[in-house]
């Protein structure tokens, strides 16, 4: 996890501040961070709610204000102040057009200036009320860093047994990127299922997963890339800056400061080429491509296609490196 965001997440509870909305589909690791936050800052007490399950966290109150929004938003008036408490609210945003959790909300912010507590609303997106945008701080947690993932992936692989070779950690790790934690875990538990271990030949399955995941989103599309450049014919200029700048995304080339690749301009009427000449670069380059088409993007609701813009990019960036 980068260390800018953890920094970002102990600074605003330790600013008091009163709400904080962390926008993410991983809830297990959401909390696992809070948790973290919690010991980094003195032993704060940690408490969850969601419907169905109600409070817990509190061995004397587990279970408390199930499938009672409102009753759980009182749940840290009873911690004191001298300990300090973080309130993770699971699912909480379907709750946004409730005018009574909309009022609660509001008043809540104001109380816990006041106080060392910290509610946490975790959601898949930013549909929060109008009426509270100042009232909440947002946070947007970044899909698994390479550190992360291969701390996972080794401590999957250890505890089976079945330790890995630094040299395919390193290529497992980076075909992961992209994935959220749970995938990875997904990918790392039927490939123990299938063969007891982890490893290379394990980078296909990961490749799917990749594909499904772009699939899923209706706004990216997973190509083919199996044109080289040879395919192609003329270009020789192109071809040759394709050779010299493979090298450019080795670790060798990083460590020597050398800048990545940026773009490529093709310009051409149907029928040139164009379309082949990118597979031919995804290809050269072993990246996967992905296709976008700039019709998907607008919506009919407004705010819809810079909402939709704004996922096709991090979906892209959490592809990268990739060929768009």
């Amino acid at each position: 996890m980068s260390s800018a965001w953890l920094e970002q997440l102990d600074l605003l509870i330790r600013s008091r501040t009163p709400i904080i909305w962390i926008r993410s589909l991983e809830e297990e690791r959401v909390e696992a961070l809070l948790a973290q936050a919690c010991q980094r800052l003195g032993g704060r007490l940690l408490l969850r709610w969601d419907f169905i399950d109600g409070l817990s966290g509190s061995p004397n109150r587990l279970g408390e204000a199930a499938r009672n929004p409102m009753l759980a938003l009182s749940c840290l008036e009873a911690v004191g102040p001298e300990q300090g408490a973080i309130l993770l609210l699971r699912d909480f945003h379907r709750y946004g057009e409730d005018a009574g959790i909309c009022r609660r909300l509001r008043n809540l912010a104001q109380s816990l200036r006041r106080c060392p507590h910290t509610l946490v609303i975790t959601a898949p997106d930013w549909s929060l009320p109008a009426e509270l945008e100042d009232s909440i701080s947002l946070l947007e947690l970044p899909l698994p860093a390479a550190d992360e993932i291969g701390q996972l992936l080794g401590s999957i692989a250890t505890a089976a047994g079945q330790p890995l070779e630094a040299a395919v950690l390193a290529q497992l790790t980076s075909a992961c990127h992209g994935l959220s934690e749970q995938r990875v875990r997904a990918i790392a538990a039927r490939a123990l299922a299938r063969r007891g271990q982890l490893g290379a030949t394990d980078l296909a399955e990961v490749l799917e997963e990749k594909r499904a995941a772009i699939a899923r989103s209706e706004l990216l599309e997973y190509c083919p890339s199996e044109a080289s450049p040879a395919d192609i014919g003329g270009l020789d200029a192109l071809k040759q800056w394709l050779e010299g700048r493979r090298m450019a995304f080795g670790e060798e080339a990083q460590r020597y400061g050398l800048p990545l690749p940026r773009g490529v301009l093709l310009v051409g009427p149907q029928g040139t080429g164009k379309s082949l000449t990118a597979k031919a670069i995804a290809h050269s380059w072993s990246m996967p491509l992905l296709r976008l088409d700039v019709g998907r993007l607008f919506a009919g609701l407004v705010g819809a296609s810079e909402a939709r813009t704004r996922e096709m990019i991090q979906r892209a960036e959490a592809m990268a490196p990739c060929v768009l």
